[in-house]
């Protein structure tokens, strides 16, 4: 079949990309050195995240370092923009291809009318990208790679990946959105904050009341639109032979140790797997980290895998927003002070939670431990049978905050003798070489074995260095005296000699497709098209589209609108639903009240089985 030959070639030409977040240059020259072969990143503006923004000289910096081993740097740029941002942001793009930049991720498509240089563009999961019409619009259109939204499936990401050829780019790994990608207003109707605007308030974290439409309290005070975190680890396999290349951490807020360990977690993970099948990494350079990393060990909020499968199944954190940890075990017995568990792992200073009678998650730290016996700083709460997660491993964040991070190139070095001087070649495994010429007018070692020998100790060290020098062919008749401080200067010169060929040679992948002008797979659109200046309504105009209205953001009224559609539903949370359950316990609709008496509709399209949430 055709589809199952557009995937073989998928693998077989694909270069597999692990995705990281950065919120800053360090994080992000970090995160490459426990094995990133990509990262993303925001400029000072533009970008979904406003408060991940770094300047243009950070930016520059860390592309010099990414592309040393391959790794590829993207500019987040995935706002909608006001008409006086599209005028400046032309400049800006130019400024990043000028600096090499891999790619920027695109939400308005305003942008796309502006004269572009050839630079990779990446279709934001902001743009909704949850269809095959869509997904082949804007492979169409000139996009390298589209980022799926997160609430997609194995499926639906398998029959993409059988009719397209662009790039696909998923989540494995991070913080879930309720809404459908890019089709959430909430933040912006009820506190004015645009999350299309990269300024999400994250209103879907916090307290909501629930109500049926005679009054009645379904649920109080609890964290109803809250999900646990992704975690594909153990999907990396099936996401691959259905045609995924990146597979992208969520995070570009989250501090150092987190990036690092789940960075390395998931490169782990992934080499196994490319290895297997005999698959090509998208980077090159070989991580070593002095901790065995551990997802359950960060920041989380329990895991799910959302509908990768299509399954619904316990993915909401209804009683709780924050870390959960990792379990550790059930309190066996409790004393006026301490408590005892089995086999206990925890130490001084950790972190521990667990769920309170009311089923709330609360949390204390420990003070001291002895054996099974731990002293907690509050008792409060505990009690025999309750389930202790520990959500704060300090001993393992003090190693992260400590980790010795090396990333290395395999290199060799060869010395050969010339009638003008000895040569000193540095190459790595791209056969990208360094030379260094010294004169022969040299006193000859008294002492040939020792002199080689030392040549060939100080030669190896590569300290700290992007290279590891894996073979030295020293293969000279007349051995001269070097100094061990000379032929350290030689190695460093070398070093640093061979790492800027390599940022010469990096093969930069320039866009190679022009703009097109081709149909778009609707005839007419309202605001949830997010078109918020009149680049963006050219574009759409162009491909025969109808512009009912512009971006909710546009509008001052936001009354009787849809700002949340969501494949979470409540009601199958809850056990509700009418596929569960035959009797039906309240009237719709529903109605969420938050902290501020602010009434929100829910709606239910069981059909589709979508969730809806309305302003009143």
């Amino acid at each position: 079949m055709k589809s199952d030959k557009v995937l073989k070639t998928r693998l077989q030409t694909a270069e597999f990309e692990l995705l990281v977040p950065a919120n800053n240059k360090h994080i992000a020259m970090q995160a490459i050195k426990a094995g990133a072969d990509a990262v993303y990143i925001g400029y000072r503006k533009y970008g979904a995240r406003i408060q991940a923004g770094n300047t243009m000289e950070d930016l520059v910096e860390l592309i010099e370092f990414a592309h040393i081993y391959r790794a590829k740097v993207y500019i987040t740029l995935n706002t909608i923009l006001k008409n006086e941002e599209i005028k400046n942001i032309e400049k800006l793009i130019w400024h990043l291809y000028t600096i090499k930049a891999d790619g920027i991720i695109i939400q308005d498509m305003g942008i796309l009318e502006c004269n572009l240089p050839p630079i990779p563009i990446i279709a934001s999961t902001q743009c909704h990208n949850n269809t095959l019409e869509k997904v082949k619009f804007l492979e169409n259109t000139g996009f390298k790679r589209v980022i799926f939204p997160r609430e997609i499936t194995l499926e639906e990401i398998k029959n993409i990946s059988q009719n397209t050829n662009i790039e696909l780019e998923t989540f494995v790994h991070g913080a879930l959105c309720m809404s459908y990608s890019g089709q959430c207003y909430l933040s912006y109707a009820i506190g004015g904050r645009s999350a299309n605007r990269g300024e999400c308030a994250q209103p879907c974290r916090k307290k909501y009341s629930l109500k049926d439409s005679e009054g009645k309290y379904i649920l109080r005070d609890k964290h109803i639109l809250s999900l646990k975190d992704l975690n594909l680890s153990d999907r990396l396999e099936d996401l691959i032979l259905s045609g995924v290349t990146s597979f992208k951490v969520e995070g570009r807020l989250k501090n150092e140790s987190y990036v690092v360990n789940v960075t390395a977690y998931y490169r782990k993970k992934l080499d196994e797997i490319l290895e297997n099948y005999g698959l090509k990494r998208a980077s090159l350079g070989k991580s070593d980290c002095d901790f065995e990393p551990d997802v359950y060990r960060t920041f989380n909020r329990g895991y799910t895998n959302f509908y990768l499968d299509k399954e619904k199944k316990d993915i909401g954190t209804v009683s709780y927003t924050s870390s959960l940890g990792e379990f550790v075990g059930v309190v066996q017995s409790v004393k006026k002070n301490y408590f005892s568990l089995k086999t206990n792992i925890l130490n001084n200073g950790d972190g521990i939670c667990f769920f309170n009678d009311e089923k709330v998650l609360v949390g204390t730290n420990i003070n001291k431990t002895e054996g099974d016996f731990v002293f907690p700083l509050s008792i409060k709460g505990i009690k025999t049978g309750v389930k202790i997660y520990r959500n704060y491993n300090k001993a393992f964040d003090d190693k992260l905050k400590n980790a010795n991070l090396l990333r290395k190139l395999v290199a060799k070095i060869k010395v050969r003798e010339t009638s003008l001087g000895y040569i000193f070649f540095l190459t790595d495994e791209e056969n990208n070489t360094a030379t260094y010429m010294l004169s022969k007018d040299l006193e000859l070692a008294q002492n040939k074995e020792k002199a080689l020998s030392i040549m060939q100790v100080q030669l190896s060290k590569s300290g700290n260095t992007e290279f590891r020098v894996k073979e030295t062919d020293i293969k000279i008749k007349n051995v001269p005296f070097i100094k061990v401080a000379k032929i350290n200067e030689i190695r460093r010169i070398l070093t640093e000699n061979l790492r800027k060929i390599r940022r010469k040679n990096y093969k930069y992948n320039y866009r190679r497709t022009p703009i097109n002008v081709v149909d778009y797979p609707l005839n007419k659109v309202d605001y949830r098209a997010n078109i918020y200046n009149d680049k963006a309504l050219e574009f759409y105009k162009k491909r025969g589209v109808f512009v009912e209205e512009m971006a909710l953001e546009n509008q001052k009224d936001t009354k009787n609108r849809e700002v949340m559609i969501s494949k979470y539903c409540i009601k199958n949370q809850l056990g509700l639903c009418p596929k569960q359950t035959s009797v039906k316990k309240y009237s719709e609709p529903y109605v969420l009240i938050d902290e501020f008496n602010k009434v929100l509709l829910v709606e239910f399209n069981c059909k589709d089985c979508v969730m809806k949430i309305k302003t009143c």
